[in-house]
């Protein structure tokens, strides 16, 4: 919220939200007091205050960081032209104009002008200045800020700063002030509690920086007095403990760890003497004894000069916790020492020579404070607040009774209470007793009435009981008022603070919903060991209500010695001091206080209150890092009191300096007491298990040696005595157990991983959804196999959701548009939309094209062939439209328009009349209107930017789709050189090596020709990615074992298939074959095949080649194809330049078209050494031949080495340009041609080679085809013998077995069975197959009856339309032709000969309008010339005019007064003509409002007052 005050009056002049989120600063501008500026996180905003009718008004305007990442904003300057620089979290400035970011800066190569946030930014004498998180103050050059500019959205302004000072490390400055004494000395604030002193004067006498003061950063967690001196000891969680001469307001040591203090204690004097210790609690669990004590005495000795009046040593360092310290407390004789933590738990200590750990208890919740039973109670007991409203009463326990052997929880008797909530009760008992309160007084009220009637009564006789009845009538019934509910909140109320009263009595301070009382509870006997606490709750049996306090609790309370006064700390930071009766347990004489609003009301709540020794102080320190110290005494002694106190520092105790030091606990992740005892034991354990596992590995290793010596006896043994593996086996449910259980172990591993994939999944989910999905085309970069070259795509996104929000507004527009108005005006509109339409159409064709030159004759004829093309196209859609037609025609009939209707043409005739005809007004004039066709509105442009958005994403696509497929093309060719590499390879093989031809290189694919493989990962990416990014030793641990369950299932799965089947590099090695003379057969068959795969090679290597020369072809095609494209625009270009009806136009165009002798490029460069050579020589190095030469005698020898007189020497020598240019591209298409022959000739060399070799393949596989037939024929001559026993042997006759098998077959039983299940198959496949044939028979027979019907349909309709068409036409006519528009070409060519002559005559108009140009600046010279010398002429006159004014003063003087008069009764008049002209035109006005509100339609305007003259 933004507030806007009135400081003098204290008074709110205007209140406006101002943001959602916090909101850091805001100021006014020192230029302009109308304009604030407001920041904060995610934000920063632009206000105005406008004086409006109803008061002061603020507008905001939010800046708009567009492509900018968003960012908290803490500093900002506002600049005096109105622009703001603010500061980023990244450490850039953002300079910001009109609510949006103008430029953002950073320094040189990328560096942030801060490392960290800019905190503020200050505008000092022409330098910007500003300081950050890094500690750094900068200073900036304003005008190169105030100048900067970006002509990219995504650019930024680099610059470096004038000057810089670093102030030191681990500074964080927050704001910056300048000394009022210096310009050049600031204060600075550190956040980390220290403010500094700065010097930036930038010279050589420049001072470096000076810590002036440090504190505290943050909350002060703990606060304590010394028992025995004016000494204080305080700790926060900026990780210091300070120690503080309270009655000096002097800090005398600081000592830094590595966690932030949350508890602090002074040792009791019972234990301490000297008052030298204290006892600290960390955020890590971690509590330190730290000693204090004088070091001056032992600097003399150790010779040292510069100390300090105290110092620190640590004593001692334990960890009984895992949480945060939260209390510390001893007991009344200083033995035991209690601390209770967040982790539930309370640890006890017994101070020997040092703390020695007793045990701990658990509570029900985090513990809040300690209190430990004063001396006058019996028993020594242990008061524990816990922050969930429990409390825990423990005894103290007894070291004899306890074994802390294996855990230091030790068993204690408790006693718990829970805290149940009666506020709610309080309240409805004070509401009936206000009740009833109320009652009473009406009861009394009412018989006080009652007596005053009976006294009346017996005074008038007259008086009658009817008026008594009329007022008991006019008495209304009470209503019942309803009673507040008993509420209990869910969640109870957290305990802040408390006190013993008596033995197992207690008072309480809670906060929340149950704070404003004080509540008496009390332990009672059945809550000792309960087994579920959580629903034993008790209520308080006495409260005490806190005055001025129904929502502000009590955080802290102390008693002084005395115990008769109470001093409270409260939740809005203020402290009361409560007077009662000494002994007063019940609190019953807590009635009157003394209150003081110390610390902020809102974050300054009260975290310690403390009295000193004396009880002459009173110091509290708060949530606001602020300590105050009070003194009890009276306001005139307290000057002299403190002039006299002094804080005195424990000198060192004997032995101290012999003392070693103690060791402390840095690691935060060090285990506690408990944690640590927990790991000895289970070390113990796993050592032993450890033990048990290596003797039994010891065994099993043995038992290996003895079965690996098995298997090698049994290998020695002959193979048939052998025995086989799987008689190793004893029994096979050992594997599958061992199967089942690395199984079972792979699913619970991914059933503990089920989680993180999922979370991770998501995780991919986004960033894909975040970066990917809108990507509809990557950045591809395709690359030539041989050359340099290479094409991109653009990386297009997907529309926008601002372009489809414009859309659907757009739409949303149209379609209310569309619902208001009648069809009438839809009809005009849609014409208006039509002209709107075309203007943007060219609007959009001028923002493409950009300013282009004269249109061709070539773009004309473009033209009229697309208004041709739109003009067959319409007539194509004419059929269509007959429907449409009736459609409008029976709407037509049914909107007939009533007898007042007005004809539309004839309101529009009218307007019309009214804009064109005999009221024509300029567009200066003050009461021009604009024409709707003319209007450009907000709507217009929106729809050009939605137009144009299309166009640019359908672009890009297209061109991002031609590059993929480009890349496609790549990918294909590659993949088909790969395949016949592969074949060539295994060709190679079956050659000699001396036959081997080279292989040719494959091309690859560069890694920006395939970026989506970025984002595709196997296992050995993730495996690599996990191993180098894991957080924690149990995740590494369970990926590594579901990878070691993979492998082992692999492992064996392999074993198992290499053991069903044979090794496959087996079968790859080629047979070794014992040497034996080859027969004259496989002689030729060996010189078949060898010749067979020498074909083979070359006929690979020809593809190849031949796959090479053809890309070649096809890329020096394009190659044709684009320089042809360049020489058709420098034609282009050249007819441009020449321009229409240019009178050297021939002499131009030949000196454009002549062909010169040049030198070659390649040629040119060497020095001219060959000057005597031949001529022959000479004339090859030209460009030309002797042809050409000829060809240049045809041009009439044409000078082209100087410009004619009449000519442009402009454009002669922007013609001799364009020529070299003409030169050079023929030069390289000659070159290209030359190219593309040869390798159309080397290809068709490789063709005719092919076909060569392809007959004599052909030959040789005809040969060879021959010779494998005739092989087969030798083999089935061959008879085979194969060995059957009778019982494989199955053959009967009728029943018999023949005694001659030689009519038999050797066939199978399983092959027989199913060649007679075959048969069996095949019978009723015939009968289902014979069955879809009659239903297809039926189904034949239906579709020939409707067809025929459908046909005797058609006859029919053909016959209706011939009888209509000759009735109407008088014979058979085309629709379709009747219905399409015919085009004259004729009459299209003249229409085109038009729009050429036309395009002449516009070149001639413009050519004489520029003349009439040049004459018309002649005529404007002359008019300034003549208009000087008429105002030498009026100066002259004017000098007369004085002369006579001079002379008629005294007669004007005569008349001046009656003058005056006419002048005042002219103005009267006037007045009073004004006043009947506007009530004229106000009675016109109404009955023009009138008329419209009856009607509803167009008028005619009323008619205009003439002209005043």
């Amino acid at each position: 919220m933004a507030t806007i005050w009135n400081w003098k009056s204290e008074k709110i002049v205007l209140r406006s939200k101002a943001f959602s989120q916090e909101v850091y600063r805001i100021t006014f501008s020192l230029e302009n007091e109308e304009q604030l500026t407001s920041s904060g996180t995610g934000h920063i905003k632009f206000w105005k205050m406008v004086e409006t009718f109803t008061g002061l008004k603020l507008q905001g305007q939010l800046g708009r960081f567009g492509k900018t990442a968003l960012t908290d904003i803490v500093g900002y300057v506002e600049l005096p032209d109105g622009k703001v620089i603010s500061g980023s979290e990244w450490g850039n400035m953002l300079l910001w104009d009109g609510g949006l970011i103008k430029v953002e800066l950073s320094r040189k190569d990328g560096k942030p002008c801060h490392q960290g946030s800019i905190n503020q930014c200050v505008l000092d004498e022409g330098e910007l200045i500003t300081i950050g998180s890094d500690g750094s103050v900068r200073v900036w050059d304003f005008e190169t800020i105030d100048t900067a500019e970006s002509y990219d959205e995504d650019s930024i302004v680099e610059m470096e700063p004038m000057n810089e000072l670093t102030v030191g490390r681990n500074v964080n400055l927050q704001s910056m002030v300048k000394f009022k004494d210096s310009n050049l000395i600031w204060c600075a604030q550190d956040s980390n509690g220290r403010i500094w002193k700065l010097d930036l004067s930038f010279s050589n006498i420049t001072q470096d920086p000076e810590c002036l003061f440090s504190f505290h950063t943050g909350v002060i967690q703990a606060m304590d007095l010394s028992p025995l001196t004016y000494l204080m000891a305080t700790t926060a969680l900026d990780c210091t403990v300070r120690i503080f001469d309270f009655v000096r307001n002097e800090e005398l040591v600081s000592v830094k760890y590595r966690q932030g203090g949350t508890a602090l204690t002074w040792g009791p004097l019972v234990r301490y003497p000297d008052g030298n210790i204290i006892v600290v609690g960390f955020h890590d669990g971690v509590i330190r004894v730290l000693e204090i004590y004088n070091p001056q005495d032992l600097a003399r000795v150790a010779g040292r000069t510069q100390v300090g009046e105290a110092e620190i040593r640590l004593k001692q360092a334990l960890k009984p916790h895992t949480e945060d310290v939260t209390a510390i407390a001893y007991d009344r004789n200083g033995d035991i020492l209690a601390t209770g933590s967040k982790d539930n738990t309370v640890f006890f200590f017994q101070y020997w020579d040092q703390y020695v750990p007793v045990g701990f208890i658990r509570v029900p919740g985090p513990v809040v404070s300690l209190e430990w039973s004063p001396h006058s109670f019996e028993r020594n007991t242990l008061l524990i607040f816990c922050e969930n409203g429990y409390v825990v009463q423990v005894a103290c326990p007894d070291l004899e009774e306890l074994d802390t052997t294996l855990t230091f929880e030790i068993p204690l008797q408790k006693q718990y209470y829970h805290f149940k909530s009666i506020r709610s009760s309080i309240e409805r008992n004070y509401e009936l007793d206000r009740i009833n309160r109320i009652k009473e007084e009406k009861e009394k009220e009412k018989q006080e009435r009652l007596k005053k009637k009976k006294e009346l009564q017996a005074q008038n006789a007259e008086f009658t009981t009817d008026e008594e009845e009329e007022e008991e009538e006019e008495e209304e019934v009470e209503p019942e008022v309803e009673l507040p509910k008993i509420y209990i909140p869910p969640q109870p109320s957290p305990i802040l603070c408390g006190f013993y009263s008596k033995p197992d009595t207690f008072w309480l301070s809670v906060g929340d919903y149950d704070c404003g009382f004080l509540y008496h509870c009390k332990f009672s006997d059945n809550h000792k060991i309960s087994e579920d606490i959580s629903k034993s709750e008790e209520e308080p049996f006495a409260f005490i209500a806190i005055e001025d306090a129904a929502e502000t609790p009590i955080r802290k309370m102390k008693f002084n010695s005395e115990k008769d006064l109470l001093f409270c700390g409260m939740e809005d930071g203020a402290v009361r001091i409560y007077s009662i009766k000494a002994h007063d347990y019940k609190l019953k004489s807590m009635q009157g206080f003394w209150s003081l609003n110390v610390h902020d009301n809102d974050y300054g709540h009260i975290n310690q209150i403390c009295i000193s020794h004396d009880e002459q102080f009173l110091l509290t320190c708060g949530a606001d890092s602020n300590i105050f110290a009070f003194c009890i005494f009276p306001q005139e002694e307290i000057d002299e009191l403190v002039s006299r106190k002094r804080a005195v520092v424990p000198f060192p105790r004997m032995g101290f300096a012999r003392d070693k030091l103690a060791n402390d606990i840095d690691d935060p992740n060090a285990y506690s007491l408990e944690n640590a005892k927990q790991k000895a034991e289970s070390d113990l354990i796993l050592k032993l298990a450890e033990e048990k596992k290596a003797k039994k590995r010891m065994e099993l290793d043995k038992l290996q040696n003895d079965f690996k010596e098995l298997q090698n006896k049994n290998a020695e043994l002959p193979e048939h005595v052998q025995l086989q593996k799987e008689d190793f086996e004893i029994n096979k449910r050992i594997q599958e157990e061992i199967d089942r259980q690395i199984t079972e172990r792979i699913e619970f591993v991914y059933k503990e991983m089920a989680w993180e994939q999922e979370k991770y999944l998501i995780g991919l989910q986004k960033l894909q959804a975040r970066f990917r999905n809108a990507v509809e085309y990557d950045t591809v970069i395709v690359h030539c196999f041989e050359s340099d070259h290479k094409v991109s795509t653009y990386r297009v996104t997907s529309f926008s959701d601002k372009y489809h929000q414009m859309k659907m507004d757009a739409l949303r527009r149209s379609q209310l548009q569309v619902e208001v108005k009648s069809k009438d005006n839809l009809f005009k509109e849609s014409k208006g939309a039509g002209i709107d339409m075309t203007t943007d159409q060219d609007m959009e064709v001028d923002l493409l094209a950009g300013s282009q030159q004269p249109v061709s004759k070539m773009n004309i004829g473009i033209r009229h062939a697309e208004r041709l093309h739109n003009l067959i196209s319409q007539t194509d859609k004419a059929k269509a439209k007959i429907e449409q037609r009736k459609k409008e025609w029976t709407e037509l009939y049914l909107s007939q328009p009533d007898d007042n209707y007005e004809d539309p043409n004839d309101v529009q005739a009218i307007k019309d009349a009214q804009e064109h005809m005999g009221d024509f007004k300029l567009k200066t004039a003050p009461d021009y209107t604009v024409p709707e066709h003319l209007r450009i509105n907000a709507e217009k442009k929106r729809n050009q930017l939605i137009r144009l958005e299309e166009l640019i994403h359908e672009l890009k696509s297209e061109m991002s789709e031609k590059v993929i497929s480009l890349r496609n093309i790549k990918l294909d060719i590659i993949e088909q050189i790969t395949n016949l590499t592969k074949e060539l390879v295994l060709i190679q093989i079956k050659l000699d090596p001396s036959q081997h031809l080279p292989i040719p290189v494959v091309p690859s694919m560069y890694p920006d020709e395939m970026p989506e493989k970025k984002f595709q990962y196997d296992q050995e990416k993730l495996l690599e990615f996990r191993s180098e990014n894991l957080l924690s030793k149990t995740h590494t641990k369970q990926f590594e074992q579901v990878i070691e369950t993979e492998k082992i299932s692999g492992i064996s799965n392999a074993t198992s298939e290499s053991s069903n089947h044979p090794i496959e590099g087996n079968a790859v090695k080629p047979a070794v074959y014992e040497t034996a003379d080859q027969s004259k057969l496989e002689e030729e068959i060996k010189m078949i095949e060898e010749k067979t795969n020498l074909y083979m090679q070359t006929e690979i290597l020809r593809k190849i080649k031949s796959e090479e020369c053809f890309q070649q072809q096809e890329g020096k095609k394009r190659d044709i194809v684009k320089l042809q494209e360049k020489e058709k625009a420098l034609y282009a270009t050249f007819q441009i330049s020449l321009g229409e009806n240019n009178r050297h136009a021939d002499f131009l165009t030949k000196v454009f078209k002549k062909k010169i002798r040049r030198r070659k490029k390649s040629e040119a460069k060497i020095s001219t050494e060959s000057d005597d050579e031949s001529e022959e020589e000479s004339d090859e190095e030209f460009g030309y031949s002797e042809e050409e030469d000829e060809s240049d005698s045809d041009d009439g020898g044409v000078d082209d080495t100087a410009c004619p007189e009449t000519c442009d020497p402009l454009l002669f020598d922007n013609t001799l340009q364009l020529r070299e240019k003409r030169l050079d591209i023929e030069e390289a298409l000659t070159e290209e041609k030359k190219t593309l022959e040869l390798i159309k000739k080397e290809y068709d060399m490789i063709a005719k080679k092919v076909k060569v070799i392809e007959g004599t393949v052909k030959t040789a596989k005809n040969d060879l085809e021959v010779l494998q037939r005739q092989k087969q024929q030798k083999l089935n001559e061959l008879f085979v013998v194969v060995p059957l026993k009778l019982h494989q042997i199955e053959y009967i006759v009728n029943g018999d077995m023949p005694s001659d098998l030689v009519s038999g077959l050797v066939f199978t039983n399983l092959a027989l069975t199913s060649l007679q299940r075959r048969i069996k198959e095949l019978h009723v496949e015939k009968t289902e197959q014979r069955e879809l044939y009659k239903q297809a028979r039926q189904k034949h027979v239906h579709l020939l009856q409707d067809k025929a019907e459908m046909e005797a349909e058609i006859a029919e309709l053909e016959e209706k339309c011939y009888q209509e068409m000759i009735r109407k036409f008088g014979r058979v006519v085309d629709l379709e032709a009747l219905q399409t528009l015919s085009v004259n070409m004729t009459l299209e060519e003249l229409q085109e000969k038009i729009d050429i002559n036309n395009s002449k005559f516009h070149r001639k108009i413009t050519h004489r309008e520029e003349k009439i140009a040049e004459l018309q600046n002649e005529l404007i010279h002359y008019t300034r010339q003549y208009t000087c010398r008429l105002d030498q002429l009026n100066m002259m006159m004017t000098e007369k005019e004085k002369t006579e004014t001079e002379l008629n003063i005294q007669q004007k003087k005569m008349g001046a007064e009656i003058q005056k008069q006419k002048v005042k009764l002219m103005e009267k008049r006037e007045q009073i003509q004004l006043v009947e002209k506007q009530a004229q035109e106000i009675k016109d006005l109404q009955d023009e409002i009138s008329l419209l509100t009856r009607k509803g339609g167009h008028i005619l305007p009323p008619a205009q007052p003439p002209l005043p003259q």
